[in-house]
């Protein structure tokens, strides 16, 4: 098989006790690339260090190609006009892919449950997508609730509602996914899901405020915005709809 033509070499740290991960992933981008790779291993500390006062770089690894400096793990990925997240920046990736997960779990239940795709995916849709938000706000509560704060119209009145929050999200979820206990989920659900979508809609289109929303937890990068206003308005729906079926 005929060498490639490109070339680049590779600082990357490689000691007993760490294998530096993105300096894998750049060893792999770039032989994905096409490169020929000279793979030089930093097996310590202090050659590490010395690297980066040789090289003044503050990071590793680093690639060097056609007798210039590329740059880390994120240069790279630009150089080769991959997307790379800026700090700060907002992505509506983590809401999404709650909802693919969420629409995947709701066709798996309805297939093992009536044998086919039948109307109940909608609403299984609807409260497997709860229980995962609810999921990921209860990994740090402290932070959704503080991030939640930045928003919501009740909580800043009573502010244990942005701790409280989470577990309603998840109770009612839970309890609209079996089919039991309407009486007790449907007002909660009509609750959380109607104070949530006045505080989003005030915070967004009346405010004109650019926040992140608390939806997928305290460190979402989720811009505050459509997203949020329909998570919450799902939840109102689903109230909705199971009272009425009730009555």
């Amino acid at each position: 098989m005929a060498r490639s033509s490109r070339t680049a070499t590779l600082y990357r740290m490689v000691m007993p006790g760490h294998v530096c991960p993105y300096g894998l992933k750049s060893l792999w981008l770039l032989q994905r690339q096409g490169y020929t790779v000279d793979d030089r291993h930093l097996t310590t500390r202090d050659q590490t260090d010395a690297f980066k006062i040789e090289h003044d770089v503050s990071t590793t690894p680093q690639t060097f190609s056609e007798g210039r400096r590329i740059g880390g793990w994120d240069d790279l990925r630009r150089h080769f006009g991959w997307p790379v997240a800026e700090p700060g920046g907002t992505s509506y990736v983590p809401v999404l892919a709650v909802f693919a997960v969420a629409a995947l779990i709701a066709l798996a239940i309805d297939i093992l449950t009536t044998g086919g795709v039948s109307w109940r995916v909608l609403p299984n849709f609807i409260a497997t997508a709860m229980c995962l938000l609810a999921m990921l706000k209860l990994q740090d509560v402290e932070s959704f609730s503080s991030m939640f704060l930045n928003y919501d119209l009740l909580a800043r009145r009573w502010l244990p509602y942005g701790y409280i929050y989470p577990f309603a999200e998840l109770l009612a979820g839970v309890l609209m996914l079996a089919g039991v206990l309407v009486w007790l989920s449907a007002p909660v659900a009509l609750l959380v899901g109607g104070i949530g979508a006045a505080s989003v809609f005030k915070a967004v289109y009346i405010d004109r405020r650019a926040l992140k929303c608390a939806c997928v937890g305290g460190g979402s990068s989720v811009p505050l915005g459509l997203v949020s206003l329909t998570e919450n308005v799902m939840m109102v729906g689903m109230a909705v709809w199971m009272i009425a079926t009730v009555v």
